[in-house]
């Protein structure tokens, strides 16, 4: 199966980091513009682990699939460099940057978001990460097994 991943609120704690940013810079409302934002990423509780553990441990073709933040040009540059640094080089060969989703063929599509950047279009099926039925990795990789 071919399993393209989010990178945003999947990986990475995006939302942690914004709410941290707006917190310390009130006057930037939109941090995920600024230069170092996506470098500066947590990655999300087990997510890495789980990663790993689907790369090397199923016969699954896993996928990184991000929008970019398009008035953020660095953004481009920041998500492929914060993949290098959490995986490899080798991660990194299989990072797609893309403001439409939907136009990637694959098996299923983890993401956090399940309309905005043409997830509702994507042909394979959707696991909305942090919802009811995919609430963390422990549920995806249960799924996954």
């Amino acid at each position: 199966m071919i399993i393209h991943i989010d990178m945003d609120g999947v990986i990475s704690d995006f939302q942690s980091a914004k709410k941290a940013a707006l917190k310390a810079h009130p006057s930037i409302l939109e941090p995920h513009l600024e230069y170092g934002f996506y470098m500066s990423l947590a990655p999300i509780k087990d997510a890495i682990s789980s990663i790993q553990y689907l790369i090397e441990e199923t016969p699954h073709d896993i996928y990184i699939l991000t929008a970019p933040a398009v008035r953020n040009p660095a953004s481009y540059i920041e998500k492929r460099l914060w993949i290098e640094k959490y995986f490899n080089i080798e991660l990194a060969r299989k990072l797609i940057i893309s403001p439409n989703k939907g136009l990637l063929k694959g098996d299923i599509l983890i993401d956090d978001h399940q309309t905005g950047w043409g997830q509702q279009h994507f042909e394979g099926q959707l696991y909305h990460f942090g919802g009811a039925d995919y609430p963390d990795w422990s549920s995806i990789l249960k799924q996954l097994k």
